[in-house]
Protein backbone atom coordinates (compact mmCIF):
# COMPACT_ATOMS: atom_id res chain seq x y z
CA UNK A 1 0.00 0.00 0.00
CA UNK A 2 1.58 3.26 -0.78
CA UNK A 3 2.48 5.99 1.52
CA UNK A 4 -0.96 8.02 0.56
CA UNK A 5 -3.06 5.31 1.11
CA UNK A 6 -1.26 4.76 4.89
CA UNK A 7 -1.65 8.50 5.31
CA UNK A 8 -4.40 10.10 3.43
CA UNK A 9 -4.14 13.11 5.76
CA UNK A 10 -0.94 14.02 3.94
CA UNK A 11 -2.50 15.57 1.33
CA UNK A 12 -4.77 18.10 3.80
CA UNK A 13 -1.59 19.19 5.69
CA UNK A 14 -0.59 23.01 5.18
CA UNK A 15 1.71 24.16 2.27
CA UNK A 16 5.31 23.73 3.37
CA UNK A 17 4.36 21.35 6.61
CA UNK A 18 5.92 17.62 6.58
CA UNK A 19 5.15 14.93 8.36
CA UNK A 20 8.64 13.45 8.73
CA UNK A 21 9.46 17.22 9.56
CA UNK A 22 12.61 16.72 11.97
CA UNK A 23 11.05 16.90 15.94
CA UNK A 24 12.97 17.70 19.10
CA UNK A 25 14.18 14.92 21.54
CA UNK A 26 15.71 17.20 23.90
CA UNK A 27 15.62 17.23 28.09
CA UNK A 28 12.51 19.07 28.77
CA UNK A 29 14.75 21.95 30.71
CA UNK A 30 16.42 23.22 27.54
CA UNK A 31 12.77 24.75 26.50
CA UNK A 32 13.05 27.52 29.11
CA UNK A 33 16.89 27.80 28.85
CA UNK A 34 16.98 28.63 24.81
CA UNK A 35 13.79 31.28 26.08
CA UNK A 36 16.07 32.41 28.78
CA UNK A 37 19.03 32.83 26.21
CA UNK A 38 16.53 34.15 23.17
CA UNK A 39 14.20 36.53 24.82
CA UNK A 40 16.59 37.54 28.20
CA UNK A 41 14.26 40.22 28.79
CA UNK A 42 10.76 40.41 27.57
CA UNK A 43 8.29 39.33 30.03
CA UNK A 44 7.46 35.06 30.97
CA UNK A 45 4.94 35.40 33.15
CA UNK A 46 2.36 37.50 34.29
CA UNK A 47 0.93 37.03 37.55
CA UNK A 48 -1.83 39.59 39.64
CA UNK A 49 0.41 42.38 38.59
CA UNK A 50 3.71 41.03 39.32
CA UNK A 51 5.80 40.46 35.77
CA UNK A 52 8.92 37.99 35.67
CA UNK A 53 10.95 38.37 32.85
CA UNK A 54 12.44 35.13 31.14
CA UNK A 55 16.38 36.04 32.49
CA UNK A 56 14.44 36.57 36.60
CA UNK A 57 12.39 32.86 35.44
CA UNK A 58 15.46 31.17 34.26
CA UNK A 59 17.45 32.49 37.59
CA UNK A 60 14.96 31.49 39.92
CA UNK A 61 14.64 27.57 38.80
CA UNK A 62 18.95 27.49 38.97
CA UNK A 63 18.35 28.72 42.59
CA UNK A 64 15.40 26.24 42.98
CA UNK A 65 17.42 23.37 41.59
CA UNK A 66 20.66 24.14 43.89
CA UNK A 67 17.83 24.35 46.98
CA UNK A 68 16.40 21.19 46.12
CA UNK A 69 19.95 19.01 45.34
CA UNK A 70 20.36 20.47 49.20
CA UNK A 71 17.34 18.47 50.22
CA UNK A 72 18.96 15.53 48.43
CA UNK A 73 17.11 15.69 45.13
CA UNK A 74 19.13 13.75 42.35
CA UNK A 75 18.17 11.19 39.16
CA UNK A 76 15.64 9.03 40.50
CA UNK A 77 14.32 11.47 43.24
CA UNK A 78 10.28 12.18 42.77
CA UNK A 79 9.08 14.91 43.72
CA UNK A 80 5.47 16.03 43.63
CA UNK A 81 3.58 19.76 43.06
CA UNK A 82 0.05 20.09 44.44
CA UNK A 83 0.00 23.67 43.45
CA UNK A 84 -2.87 26.08 41.43
CA UNK A 85 -1.64 27.94 38.27
CA UNK A 86 0.76 30.50 39.69
CA UNK A 87 4.40 30.89 38.97
CA UNK A 88 5.23 28.57 41.45
CA UNK A 89 4.22 25.99 39.37
CA UNK A 90 6.58 26.83 36.56
CA UNK A 91 9.21 27.40 39.13
CA UNK A 92 9.21 24.06 40.82
CA UNK A 93 8.67 22.09 37.68
CA UNK A 94 11.83 23.50 36.34
CA UNK A 95 13.89 23.42 39.32
CA UNK A 96 13.09 19.68 39.65
CA UNK A 97 14.19 18.82 36.29
CA UNK A 98 17.34 20.68 36.51
CA UNK A 99 18.48 19.19 39.75
CA UNK A 100 17.86 15.97 38.09
CA UNK A 101 14.65 14.58 39.75
CA UNK A 102 11.17 13.76 38.19
CA UNK A 103 8.10 15.71 38.50
CA UNK A 104 5.30 13.91 39.78
CA UNK A 105 1.72 15.89 39.02
CA UNK A 106 -1.18 16.00 42.23
CA UNK A 107 -4.51 17.28 41.67
CA UNK A 108 -6.04 19.67 44.35
CA UNK A 109 -9.00 18.15 43.93
CA UNK A 110 -7.93 15.13 44.56
CA UNK A 111 -9.45 12.58 47.00
CA UNK A 112 -7.62 11.37 50.49
CA UNK A 113 -7.68 8.04 49.25
CA UNK A 114 -6.51 8.66 45.79
CA UNK A 115 -3.37 10.93 47.09
CA UNK A 116 -2.27 8.59 49.17
CA UNK A 117 -1.81 6.22 46.68
CA UNK A 118 -0.35 8.44 43.91
CA UNK A 119 2.30 9.71 46.92
CA UNK A 120 2.81 5.55 47.77
CA UNK A 121 2.70 4.41 44.06
CA UNK A 122 4.40 7.19 42.51
CA UNK A 123 7.74 6.98 45.47
CA UNK A 124 7.20 10.45 46.59
CA UNK A 125 9.12 12.20 49.69
CA UNK A 126 9.15 15.73 48.89
CA UNK A 127 5.94 17.92 47.50
CA UNK A 128 5.55 21.89 46.90
CA UNK A 129 2.28 23.18 48.02
CA UNK A 130 0.96 26.76 49.16
CA UNK A 131 -0.19 27.88 52.30
CA UNK A 132 -3.80 27.63 51.10
CA UNK A 133 -6.54 26.43 53.34
CA UNK A 134 -7.89 24.42 49.87
CA UNK A 135 -4.26 22.40 49.79
CA UNK A 136 -1.93 22.85 52.50
CA UNK A 137 -4.53 20.84 55.33
CA UNK A 138 -4.35 17.70 52.75
CA UNK A 139 -0.81 17.19 52.49
CA UNK A 140 -0.10 17.88 55.88
CA UNK A 141 -2.51 15.25 56.67
CA UNK A 142 0.07 12.56 54.88
CA UNK A 143 2.95 13.46 56.89
CA UNK A 144 3.30 10.27 59.06
CA UNK A 145 0.32 8.75 57.25
CA UNK A 146 2.37 7.91 53.93
CA UNK A 147 5.85 7.85 52.76
CA UNK A 148 5.51 11.67 52.23
CA UNK A 149 8.55 13.43 54.54
CA UNK A 150 8.89 16.90 53.79
CA UNK A 151 7.03 19.41 52.14
CA UNK A 152 8.03 22.91 50.83
CA UNK A 153 4.93 25.21 51.30
CA UNK A 154 4.90 28.85 49.41
CA UNK A 155 2.73 31.76 49.83
CA UNK A 156 0.36 33.13 46.91
CA UNK A 157 1.56 36.74 47.94
CA UNK A 158 5.51 36.13 47.55
CA UNK A 159 4.80 36.26 43.89
CA UNK A 160 2.37 39.38 43.57
CA UNK A 161 3.14 42.44 43.09
CA UNK A 162 1.67 43.30 46.47
CA UNK A 163 2.12 40.86 49.02
CA UNK A 164 0.08 42.57 51.95
CA UNK A 165 -2.65 43.39 49.93
CA UNK A 166 -3.10 39.81 48.45
CA UNK A 167 -2.65 37.53 51.91
CA UNK A 168 -4.76 40.40 53.56
CA UNK A 169 -7.29 39.72 50.86
CA UNK A 170 -7.19 35.37 51.28
CA UNK A 171 -7.15 35.79 54.77
CA UNK A 172 -10.53 37.71 54.87
CA UNK A 173 -11.80 35.35 53.01
CA UNK A 174 -10.64 32.14 55.07
CA UNK A 175 -8.42 31.16 52.08
CA UNK A 176 -4.84 30.70 53.95
CA UNK A 177 -4.31 28.50 55.90
CA UNK A 178 -1.09 28.30 59.00
CA UNK A 179 1.47 26.38 58.04
CA UNK A 180 3.62 24.53 60.32
CA UNK A 181 7.55 25.53 60.39
CA UNK A 182 9.24 22.93 61.94
CA UNK A 183 11.63 19.88 60.16
CA UNK A 184 9.03 18.19 58.11
CA UNK A 185 8.04 21.98 56.20
CA UNK A 186 10.80 24.17 54.01
CA UNK A 187 9.57 27.47 53.17
CA UNK A 188 9.55 28.09 49.36
CA UNK A 189 11.32 31.47 49.38
CA UNK A 190 14.02 29.85 51.88
CA UNK A 191 14.91 26.95 49.29
CA UNK A 192 15.93 29.46 46.43
CA UNK A 193 18.11 31.23 49.32
CA UNK A 194 21.26 30.47 47.38
CA UNK A 195 23.69 31.32 44.23
CA UNK A 196 21.93 29.63 41.85
CA UNK A 197 25.02 27.52 40.80
CA UNK A 198 23.31 23.91 40.61
CA UNK A 199 24.85 20.51 39.59
CA UNK A 200 24.39 19.79 36.37
CA UNK A 201 22.99 16.06 35.56
CA UNK A 202 23.41 15.43 31.91
CA UNK A 203 19.78 13.51 30.42
CA UNK A 204 21.42 10.53 29.18
CA UNK A 205 18.71 9.39 26.70
CA UNK A 206 15.85 11.58 26.60
CA UNK A 207 13.41 8.86 25.23
CA UNK A 208 13.85 6.81 28.32
CA UNK A 209 14.23 9.10 31.36
CA UNK A 210 11.26 10.10 32.66
CA UNK A 211 10.31 13.63 33.16
CA UNK A 212 7.05 13.72 34.25
CA UNK A 213 4.60 11.20 36.00
CA UNK A 214 1.14 12.20 34.94
CA UNK A 215 -1.91 10.10 36.65
CA UNK A 216 -4.13 9.46 34.34
CA UNK A 217 -8.14 10.08 35.04
CA UNK A 218 -11.49 9.61 34.48
CA UNK A 219 -10.88 5.41 34.79
CA UNK A 220 -12.25 3.13 37.20
CA UNK A 221 -10.47 2.20 40.22
CA UNK A 222 -7.12 3.82 41.26
CA UNK A 223 -5.08 6.53 38.46
CA UNK A 224 -2.35 4.98 36.38
CA UNK A 225 0.79 7.08 36.54
CA UNK A 226 1.88 7.61 32.72
CA UNK A 227 5.35 7.89 32.03
CA UNK A 228 6.36 10.83 29.97
CA UNK A 229 9.67 11.16 29.02
CA UNK A 230 11.99 14.24 28.25
CA UNK A 231 11.72 13.14 24.41
CA UNK A 232 7.70 12.67 24.69
CA UNK A 233 7.13 15.96 26.15
CA UNK A 234 9.46 17.98 23.98
CA UNK A 235 8.09 15.84 20.71
CA UNK A 236 4.93 17.59 21.73
CA UNK A 237 6.17 21.17 21.65
CA UNK A 238 7.98 20.26 18.69
CA UNK A 239 5.08 18.85 16.79
CA UNK A 240 2.65 22.18 18.21
CA UNK A 241 5.23 24.06 16.33
CA UNK A 242 4.98 22.51 13.15
CA UNK A 243 1.38 22.63 13.09
CA UNK A 244 1.17 26.93 13.72
CA UNK A 245 4.15 28.04 10.98
CA UNK A 246 2.40 27.18 7.56
CA UNK A 247 -0.05 28.44 5.52
CA UNK A 248 0.39 30.92 7.05
CA UNK A 249 2.19 31.15 10.44
CA UNK A 250 -0.95 31.34 13.20
CA UNK A 251 1.89 31.86 16.37
CA UNK A 252 4.72 34.43 15.83
CA UNK A 253 7.96 33.67 18.23
CA UNK A 254 8.39 36.22 21.03
CA UNK A 255 5.45 38.21 20.06
CA UNK A 256 2.11 36.55 21.93
CA UNK A 257 0.27 36.70 25.13
CA UNK A 258 -1.10 33.93 26.37
CA UNK A 259 -3.99 33.72 28.89
CA UNK A 260 -3.54 30.56 31.04
CA UNK A 261 -6.67 29.45 32.97
CA UNK A 262 -6.39 25.68 32.89
CA UNK A 263 -4.88 24.04 36.28
CA UNK A 264 -1.78 22.79 35.67
CA UNK A 265 -1.72 19.11 37.08
CA UNK A 266 -3.39 18.59 34.21
CA UNK A 267 -1.52 17.38 30.59
CA UNK A 268 -3.33 19.83 28.23
CA UNK A 269 -2.09 22.67 30.58
CA UNK A 270 1.00 21.22 31.65
CA UNK A 271 2.06 21.15 27.69
CA UNK A 272 -0.07 23.84 25.53
CA UNK A 273 0.31 26.54 28.34
CA UNK A 274 3.23 26.18 29.53
CA UNK A 275 5.94 24.31 28.02
CA UNK A 276 5.16 25.46 24.57
CA UNK A 277 3.97 28.58 25.45
CA UNK A 278 7.82 29.18 27.07
CA UNK A 279 8.93 27.58 24.03
CA UNK A 280 7.35 30.46 21.92
CA UNK A 281 8.47 33.11 24.36
CA UNK A 282 5.21 34.02 25.14
CA UNK A 283 4.15 35.78 28.24
CA UNK A 284 1.89 33.82 30.27
CA UNK A 285 -0.78 35.95 32.26
CA UNK A 286 -1.86 32.85 35.03
CA UNK A 287 -4.90 33.22 36.84
CA UNK A 288 -5.58 30.92 39.60
CA UNK A 289 -8.76 29.09 38.31
CA UNK A 290 -11.42 30.06 35.42
CA UNK A 291 -13.47 32.92 36.10
CA UNK A 292 -15.56 33.81 33.02
CA UNK A 293 -15.69 37.75 34.00
CA UNK A 294 -11.92 37.77 34.64
CA UNK A 295 -11.24 35.82 31.45
CA UNK A 296 -13.27 38.32 29.58
CA UNK A 297 -11.52 41.46 30.95
CA UNK A 298 -8.02 39.82 30.53
CA UNK A 299 -8.14 38.95 27.00
CA UNK A 300 -9.83 42.81 25.98
CA UNK A 301 -7.63 44.26 28.50
CA UNK A 302 -4.11 42.86 27.80
CA UNK A 303 -5.02 42.05 24.38
CA UNK A 304 -4.45 38.41 24.64
CA UNK A 305 -3.46 36.48 21.46
CA UNK A 306 -3.75 32.91 22.22
CA UNK A 307 -6.40 30.83 24.64
CA UNK A 308 -6.71 27.73 25.08
CA UNK A 309 -9.17 25.78 26.76
CA UNK A 310 -11.61 22.86 27.10
CA UNK A 311 -15.13 22.93 25.61
CA UNK A 312 -17.04 24.10 29.05
CA UNK A 313 -14.70 27.19 29.09
CA UNK A 314 -16.11 28.38 25.74
CA UNK A 315 -19.69 28.27 26.72
CA UNK A 316 -18.93 30.32 29.48
CA UNK A 317 -17.46 33.02 27.24
CA UNK A 318 -20.10 32.99 25.13
CA UNK A 319 -23.20 32.88 27.44
CA UNK A 320 -21.11 35.42 29.77
CA UNK A 321 -23.97 38.72 30.50
CA UNK A 322 -20.63 40.98 30.13
CA UNK A 323 -19.56 39.25 26.35
CA UNK A 324 -21.15 41.94 24.51
CA UNK A 325 -19.21 44.80 26.17
CA UNK A 326 -15.78 43.54 25.10
CA UNK A 327 -13.93 43.41 22.47
CA UNK A 328 -12.11 40.06 22.00
CA UNK A 329 -10.54 41.06 18.22
CA UNK A 330 -7.14 40.44 19.96
CA UNK A 331 -7.28 36.27 19.48
CA UNK A 332 -5.59 35.11 16.77
CA UNK A 333 -5.47 31.64 17.97
CA UNK A 334 -8.03 29.48 19.98
CA UNK A 335 -7.44 25.32 20.13
CA UNK A 336 -10.17 23.30 22.55
CA UNK A 337 -9.01 19.86 23.61
CA UNK A 338 -10.10 17.89 26.43
CA UNK A 339 -13.60 16.71 25.33
CA UNK A 340 -15.35 16.90 21.82
CA UNK A 341 -16.02 20.68 21.16
CA UNK A 342 -19.78 20.77 20.04
CA UNK A 343 -20.19 22.33 16.72
CA UNK A 344 -23.00 25.25 17.59
CA UNK A 345 -20.58 26.05 20.57
CA UNK A 346 -17.61 26.43 18.12
CA UNK A 347 -19.60 28.19 15.62
CA UNK A 348 -21.59 30.56 18.39
CA UNK A 349 -17.52 31.77 19.49
CA UNK A 350 -16.45 32.15 16.25
CA UNK A 351 -19.17 34.48 15.39
CA UNK A 352 -18.29 36.70 18.39
CA UNK A 353 -14.58 36.90 18.51
CA UNK A 354 -13.62 36.31 15.06
CA UNK A 355 -11.46 33.80 15.77
CA UNK A 356 -12.00 30.57 14.87
CA UNK A 357 -11.68 27.48 17.51
CA UNK A 358 -8.98 24.71 16.17
CA UNK A 359 -9.73 21.76 17.83
CA UNK A 360 -7.16 18.87 18.37
CA UNK A 361 -7.07 15.45 20.18
CA UNK A 362 -4.84 13.98 22.38
CA UNK A 363 -4.86 12.61 25.82
CA UNK A 364 -2.24 11.68 29.19
CA UNK A 365 -0.53 8.87 27.89
CA UNK A 366 0.15 10.92 24.39
CA UNK A 367 1.65 13.81 26.02
CA UNK A 368 -0.88 15.27 24.78
CA UNK A 369 -0.62 15.52 21.27
CA UNK A 370 -2.41 13.76 18.53
CA UNK A 371 -4.34 15.75 16.12
CA UNK A 372 -4.95 19.47 14.87
CA UNK A 373 -7.10 21.14 12.52
CA UNK A 374 -5.05 23.06 10.14
CA UNK A 375 -6.57 26.97 10.25
CA UNK A 376 -7.15 26.78 6.20
CA UNK A 377 -9.61 23.57 6.09
CA UNK A 378 -11.57 23.27 8.98
CA UNK A 379 -14.13 20.31 9.04
CA UNK A 380 -17.27 20.39 11.88
CA UNK A 381 -17.07 17.87 14.38
CA UNK A 382 -13.61 16.49 13.42
CA UNK A 383 -10.87 16.80 15.70
CA UNK A 384 -8.50 17.26 12.98
CA UNK A 385 -5.63 14.93 11.42
CA UNK A 386 -2.45 13.53 12.85
CA UNK A 387 0.26 15.49 13.39
CA UNK A 388 4.24 15.46 11.99
CA UNK A 389 5.76 11.74 13.08
CA UNK A 390 1.44 10.74 14.44
CA UNK A 391 0.27 7.76 12.41
CA UNK A 392 -3.25 7.09 13.61
CA UNK A 393 -5.16 3.49 12.61
CA UNK A 394 -8.89 2.29 13.81
CA UNK A 395 -8.97 -0.62 15.50
CA UNK A 396 -11.77 -3.13 14.70
CA UNK A 397 -14.12 -3.41 17.88
CA UNK A 398 -15.04 -6.79 17.72
CA UNK A 399 -11.48 -8.29 16.25
CA UNK A 400 -8.21 -6.67 17.72
CA UNK A 401 -6.25 -8.43 15.78
CA UNK A 402 -6.97 -6.04 12.76
CA UNK A 403 -7.80 -2.48 11.46
CA UNK A 404 -11.20 -1.28 9.43
CA UNK A 405 -10.99 0.07 6.68
CA UNK A 406 -10.57 4.55 6.04
CA UNK A 407 -14.28 5.30 6.78
CA UNK A 408 -15.53 2.67 9.52
CA UNK A 409 -15.53 3.08 13.25
CA UNK A 410 -12.88 1.87 14.82
CA UNK A 411 -10.84 2.56 18.10
CA UNK A 412 -8.54 4.85 17.59
CA UNK A 413 -4.71 3.32 17.67
CA UNK A 414 -1.68 5.96 17.33
CA UNK A 415 2.41 5.53 17.19
CA UNK A 416 4.67 8.22 17.84
CA UNK A 417 7.71 10.08 19.79
CA UNK A 418 4.86 11.57 21.93
CA UNK A 419 3.30 8.80 23.20
CA UNK A 420 4.16 7.46 27.35
CA UNK A 421 6.88 5.19 27.79
CA UNK A 422 4.29 3.04 29.88
CA UNK A 423 2.06 2.99 32.92
CA UNK A 424 4.68 3.23 36.02
CA UNK A 425 5.05 0.26 38.05
CA UNK A 426 2.29 -1.48 36.01
CA UNK A 427 3.27 -3.84 32.99
CA UNK A 428 0.06 -5.56 32.62
CA UNK A 429 -1.67 -2.51 32.21
CA UNK A 430 0.81 -1.18 29.65
CA UNK A 431 0.77 -4.75 28.09
CA UNK A 432 -3.31 -4.62 27.83
CA UNK A 433 -3.18 -0.76 26.01
CA UNK A 434 -0.85 -2.16 23.36
CA UNK A 435 -1.88 -3.33 19.87
CA UNK A 436 -0.47 -6.55 18.81
CA UNK A 437 1.34 -4.41 16.29
CA UNK A 438 2.58 -1.65 19.34
CA UNK A 439 0.30 1.04 18.78
CA UNK A 440 -1.31 2.62 21.87
CA UNK A 441 -4.83 1.97 22.31
CA UNK A 442 -6.81 5.17 23.25
CA UNK A 443 -10.39 3.60 23.60
CA UNK A 444 -11.84 6.45 21.38
CA UNK A 445 -14.23 4.81 18.74
CA UNK A 446 -13.50 7.14 15.89
CA UNK A 447 -13.96 7.60 11.88
CA UNK A 448 -11.44 8.61 9.11
CA UNK A 449 -12.54 10.48 5.85
CA UNK A 450 -10.78 10.40 2.43
CA UNK A 451 -8.96 13.43 3.73
CA UNK A 452 -7.32 11.56 6.85
CA UNK A 453 -10.02 13.80 9.14
CA UNK A 454 -10.82 12.13 12.21
CA UNK A 455 -14.15 12.29 14.21
CA UNK A 456 -14.41 11.09 17.34
CA UNK A 457 -17.92 9.05 17.52
CA UNK A 458 -17.24 7.90 21.48
CA UNK A 459 -15.31 6.33 24.20
CA UNK A 460 -15.80 2.63 23.95
CA UNK A 461 -17.44 2.26 27.45
CA UNK A 462 -19.73 5.14 26.60
CA UNK A 463 -21.04 2.62 23.50
CA UNK A 464 -24.64 1.78 24.72
CA UNK A 465 -26.72 -0.92 23.45
CA UNK A 466 -30.35 -0.14 22.51
CA UNK A 467 -32.37 -3.00 21.63
CA UNK A 468 -29.56 -4.63 19.58
CA UNK A 469 -28.00 -1.21 18.00
CA UNK A 470 -24.76 0.53 18.60
CA UNK A 471 -25.76 4.18 20.13
CA UNK A 472 -23.25 6.73 20.87
CA UNK A 473 -24.15 9.45 23.05
CA UNK A 474 -21.84 11.82 21.12
CA UNK A 475 -24.14 11.93 18.14
CA UNK A 476 -27.01 12.33 20.93
CA UNK A 477 -25.19 15.41 22.36
CA UNK A 478 -24.37 17.08 19.00
CA UNK A 479 -28.01 16.64 17.69
CA UNK A 480 -29.46 18.27 21.29
CA UNK A 481 -26.79 21.29 21.30
CA UNK A 482 -28.61 22.42 18.33
CA UNK A 483 -32.06 23.13 20.59
CA UNK A 484 -31.87 26.96 20.83
CA UNK A 485 -32.45 26.63 24.63
CA UNK A 486 -29.37 24.32 25.63
CA UNK A 487 -26.03 26.02 27.04
CA UNK A 488 -24.58 22.43 27.99
CA UNK A 489 -25.75 18.79 27.75
CA UNK A 490 -24.52 14.73 27.93
CA UNK A 491 -26.18 11.95 27.45
CA UNK A 492 -25.78 8.71 29.38
CA UNK A 493 -27.21 5.61 29.39
CA UNK A 494 -29.76 4.04 31.67
CA UNK A 495 -30.84 0.39 32.29
CA UNK A 496 -34.10 0.01 30.05
CA UNK A 497 -36.09 -3.46 30.61
CA UNK A 498 -37.23 -3.65 27.09
CA UNK A 499 -34.58 -2.49 25.71
CA UNK A 500 -31.33 -3.08 27.98
CA UNK A 501 -30.26 0.44 28.13
CA UNK A 502 -31.89 3.58 27.00
CA UNK A 503 -30.24 6.98 26.31
CA UNK A 504 -31.13 9.86 29.35
CA UNK A 505 -30.23 13.82 28.71
CA UNK A 506 -28.80 15.72 31.11
CA UNK A 507 -29.12 19.54 30.02
CA UNK A 508 -27.94 22.82 31.84
CA UNK A 509 -30.33 25.57 29.92
CA UNK A 510 -28.33 28.98 28.28
CA UNK A 511 -28.85 31.85 30.53
CA UNK A 512 -32.77 33.08 30.53
CA UNK A 513 -33.41 30.67 27.86
CA UNK A 514 -37.10 28.81 28.30
CA UNK A 515 -37.22 25.53 30.16
CA UNK A 516 -38.43 22.37 27.68
CA UNK A 517 -40.24 19.35 28.40
CA UNK A 518 -38.89 15.36 27.06
CA UNK A 519 -42.02 15.38 24.74
CA UNK A 520 -40.79 18.87 23.49
CA UNK A 521 -37.05 17.71 22.75
CA UNK A 522 -37.99 14.78 21.46
CA UNK A 523 -40.33 16.41 19.05
CA UNK A 524 -37.31 18.74 17.74
CA UNK A 525 -34.71 15.48 17.73
CA UNK A 526 -37.52 13.88 15.31
CA UNK A 527 -35.70 14.35 12.07
CA UNK A 528 -31.94 14.40 14.03
CA UNK A 529 -32.18 10.99 15.20
CA UNK A 530 -32.96 7.21 14.22
CA UNK A 531 -35.75 5.87 16.08
CA UNK A 532 -33.37 3.52 18.28
CA UNK A 533 -31.30 6.84 19.13
CA UNK A 534 -34.43 8.59 20.58
CA UNK A 535 -33.60 10.56 24.00
CA UNK A 536 -35.99 8.36 26.69
CA UNK A 537 -35.27 10.40 29.87
CA UNK A 538 -34.49 13.97 30.12
CA UNK A 539 -33.04 15.78 33.16
CA UNK A 540 -32.60 20.09 33.71
CA UNK A 541 -30.45 20.91 35.91
CA UNK A 542 -28.83 24.46 37.01
CA UNK A 543 -25.48 23.55 36.36
CA UNK A 544 -23.63 19.85 35.16
CA UNK A 545 -20.99 18.28 37.23
CA UNK A 546 -17.33 18.84 36.05
CA UNK A 547 -14.15 17.07 36.23
CA UNK A 548 -11.17 18.79 37.66
CA UNK A 549 -10.14 20.30 34.77
CA UNK A 550 -13.19 21.32 33.42
CA UNK A 551 -15.07 19.10 31.43
CA UNK A 552 -18.31 17.57 31.85
CA UNK A 553 -18.09 14.56 33.87
CA UNK A 554 -20.39 11.58 32.53
CA UNK A 555 -18.84 9.63 35.76
CA UNK A 556 -20.81 11.75 38.18
CA UNK A 557 -23.97 11.38 36.36
CA UNK A 558 -23.61 7.54 36.02
CA UNK A 559 -22.90 7.23 40.00
CA UNK A 560 -25.82 9.40 40.64
CA UNK A 561 -28.32 7.21 38.69
CA UNK A 562 -26.70 4.33 40.29
CA UNK A 563 -27.51 5.45 43.88
CA UNK A 564 -31.01 6.37 42.78
CA UNK A 565 -31.84 2.95 41.62
CA UNK A 566 -29.92 0.99 45.02
CA UNK A 567 -32.01 3.72 47.09
CA UNK A 568 -35.55 2.71 45.19
CA UNK A 569 -34.36 -0.99 45.37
Amino acid sequence: MSAKNEQPWLKSYPKGMDWDASIDLTPVQQILDDAVARWPGQPAINFMGRQISYLELGELTDRGAKGLQQLGVGPGVHVGIYLPNSPHTIIAFFSILKAGGTVVNYSPLDAAKVLEHKIDDSRTDLLFTLDLAALYPNMVAMLGKTRLKQLIVGNVGEMASNADAVNAGLQGAKQLAEAKWDDQHVRFADLLGNDGKYQRHPVADPKKVIAVLQYTGGTTGLPKGAMLTHANLTAACSQFLLSTQYDPPIIEEGKERYLGVLPPFHIFALTVNMLFALKMGAEIFQHMRFDPKAALEEISGKKISVFCGVPTMFTALIDHPDTPKHDLRSLKYCGSGGAPLPVEVAERYTRITGCPVTEGWGMTETSPSGTFTPMSKIKPGSCGIPLAGVTIKLLDLTDPTKYVPQGEKGEMCIRGPNVMKGYWNNEKATAESMTFDGFFRTGDVATMDEDGYIFIVDRCKDMLLCSGYNVYPRVLEEAIYQHPSVGEACVIGIPDEYRGQSPKAFVALKSGARPFDLKELQAFLKDKLGKHEMVQAMEIRDSLPKTAVGKLSKKDLVDEEARKRTAKA
